[in-house]
């Protein structure tokens, strides 16, 4: 067996980028850059208020002001600002020449208001009653430079990355090519879910939900429906996804089993098979193989293991077919009670869920056929190879799911 770490190394080592396209923004959530993203001007493009209030001299803040005009975000300023003057200005607005601070409205009083201003109550004029103030101004350029790299490629485009390509009028990013990626069951025991299963039969649910993995990281899946246990009804299958696809993933058929013939197609197919098993629980006989047009998976049938198999090797193998380094998202949790098992020759995942207390627990899980068990997880916690026990109140890395 394959110890997991080198199993994952293969498959990220084998994974050769695809091709690029420009997207519209609009399309683009959850792309992976292609290329680095500059902007095209300083941001913000002038001196900006952050605050509604009046522009003024610090070197004036004792003194009464006199309002000379109002600038609203949109507006340029007309007039300088000179000395024990000042001009009413709204968040967002431009600085007026000479000012050097905006003092909040909240911190000012009108004429109206009651001694220290001019004897004329209609004067324009606003005091500072604050002790101090900051600038409250943005200056032009203090977020980005024009010319400054604002997304590097082989980043994964998030909502507020959006927010950045449309700042600086990238409306049609460069994007790697998302893969196509082919998906089937093998099993005389399998029906689709709209059937009601007859005796020793089951629904398919794996390529579901490998589908709906596939997806919600950003590729491009298809679902070849279920391949009877034949040679010849997994090969015509097989032949059919390698034409469409960049990616294949059986579930099903990996193990030792007489009917197990997916390793034999693959290899028949002129698949060079770089691993057939791997130490690692749920998930052991998890195949992986390549061809100079296609990658090949043959995941195990029992959802459990199909899943975490498809988070662990096949997720992270995807990305990186379009240039994302993947970094699963992990927290570090103290262990709400003491893990433990008695076969120590794999690695172990653990579906566990975070507890109000802030600790880890492990769910009921009955084995690597309890789809239900991740439907309640918050995570996965790894039991090393040769470790029999990981005691209560230890600080674990949990990989959230």
């Amino acid at each position: 067996m394959l110890p997991f770490e080198k199993a994952l190394k293969t498959v990220l080592d084998s994974a050769r980028r695809l091709g690029s396209e420009r997207v519209d923004i609009t399309r683009a959530v959850n792309r992976i850059l292609a290329e680095d993203v500059k902007s095209d001007i300083d941001m913000p493009p002038f001196d900006k208020a952050t605050r509604d209030g009046y522009a003024c001299r610090r070197k004036d803040l004792a003194n009464e002001l006199t309002i000379i005009e109002t600038i609203q975000a949109g507006t340029s300023p007309q007039r300088a600002i000179e000395p024990n003057q000042c001009s009413k200005i709204m968040t967002g607005a431009a600085v007026p020449q000479g000012a050097d601070c905006v003092i909040m409205v909240e911190f000012t009083r009108a004429p109206a208001a009651g001694a220290g201003f001019t004897k004329n109550p209609t004067a324009n004029t606003v005091r500072f009653i604050g002790e101090n103030t900051p600038d409250h101004i943005c200056l032009k350029g203090e977020d980005v430079r024009a010319g400054e790299v604002v997304l590097h490629k082989g980043n994964r485009i998030r909502p507020q990355h959006i927010a950045v390509l449309a700042s600086v009028g990238c409306t049609q990013p460069v994007v790697s090519k998302r893969p196509r990626v082919a998906v089937f069951a093998t099993g005389d025991e399998l029906v689709q879910p709209a059937s009601r299963p007859g005796p020793s039969q089951i629904r398919n649910s794996n390529v579901f939900q490998l589908v709906a993995q596939i997806e919600s990281m950003g590729a491009v899946a298809k679902n070849y429906g279920i391949a009877k246990d034949t040679d010849d009804a997994i090969d015509k299958m097989f032949k059919e996804a390698v034409d469409e696809s960049d990616v294949v993933i059986v579930s099903g058929g990996v193990s030792v089993g007489d009917f197990d013939l997916v390793p034999g197609v693959f290899k028949r197919n002129n698949i060079d098979l770089l691993f057939e098993k791997v130490a690692v629980k749920p998930g052991k006989p998890t195949v992986f193989g390549v061809s100079e047009k296609v990658y090949c998976f043959g995941l195990p049938g029992n959802p459990v293991s199909t899943f975490v198999q498809f988070e662990l090797l096949v997720k992270p193998f995807l990305c990186k077919l379009m240039g994302h380094d993947y970094k699963h998202p992990v927290s570090q949790i103290p262990l709400g009670e003491s893990l433990r098992r008695k076969n120590t020759e794999r690695q172990s995942w653990i579906p566990v869920v975070i507890t109000d207390a802030g600790t880890l627990k492990p769910v009921e899980y009955h084995g690597s056929a309890h789809i239900n068990a991740l439907c309640i997880a918050d995570g996965l916690v790894s039991i090393g190879v040769g470790v029999a026990e990981i005691e209560k109140g230890t600080i674990v890395p949990v990989r959230l799911i």
